[in-house]
């Protein structure tokens, strides 16, 4: 059964920092590029970092510099790290994997920034 999970999500100031991250199984997780989406009250969903099966990474212009993306395919994981939040920030994360025409999702975590 494939599954993803996210975890890591929380209340943190401006300016702080989370770890989120994605935990993977039911599928040949280093096959698949991962990505991590954001979904804000009232706004559409948007990606904010991705990472290939190589390991190359992309990122949306809004968290370029803070936000830095890994994975490890040893344990089936892939993380977000979120550096220097804002406000902005707050919005649940989803976690996506890609593969040709397979495509999961998880659950969704919480962030939510604000002092």
């Amino acid at each position: 059964q494939v599954q993803l999970v996210e975890s890591g999500g929380g209340l943190v100031q401006p300016g702080g920092s989370l770890r989120l991250s994605c935990a993977a199984s039911g599928f040949t997780f280093s096959n698949y590029a991962m990505r991590w989406y954001r979904q804000a009250p009232g706004k559409e969903r948007e990606l904010v970092a991705a990472i290939t099966s190589g390991g190359s990474t992309n990122y949306a212009d809004s968290v370029k510099g803070r936000f830095t993306i890994s994975r490890d395919n040893a344990k089936n994981m892939v993380f977000l790290q979120m550096n220097s939040l804002k406000p902005e920030d707050t919005a649940v994360y989803y976690c996506r994997a890609k593969w040709l025409t397979l495509d999961y999702w998880g659950q969704g975590t919480q962030v939510t920034v604000s002092s």
